[in-house]
């Protein structure tokens, strides 16, 4: 069993992107658009919340928490300047690649 090995960076983008695309998901939907799991990519989504590159919101329905993200304009800003010449530069590894 193989299993691709995704740079951090590229996680990032992946939730920027999909954020771009659909606005505001909840959380479970970002994460499972962009394959993470909460358990160990939660971190990814704090530390973007902290910077600035997307936004929380927590409401709540009855007893339960939803918890949504959104891309803000720095995010947006970021992932044209920074992260897509980084993947021009250093292209995601296709399955025929060995490191």
């Amino acid at each position: 069993m193989t299993h691709e090995y995704r740079d951090r960076i590229f996680m990032r983008k992946d939730v920027i992107v999909k954020l771009a695309e659909h606005g505001r998901l909840n959380q479970s939907r970002l994460l499972s658009y962009c394959g993470l799991n909460l358990a160990k990519h939660k971190g990814i989504l704090d530390d973007l919340e902290a910077k600035g590159i997307i936004t929380k919101e927590v409401r709540m329905r009855g007893e339960q928490k939803i918890i949504t993200y959104a891309v803000t304009g720095k995010g947006m800003d970021f992932c044209t300047m920074i992260l897509n010449p980084y993947e021009e530069m250093f292209p995601r590894r296709d399955g025929n690649n060995v490191n």
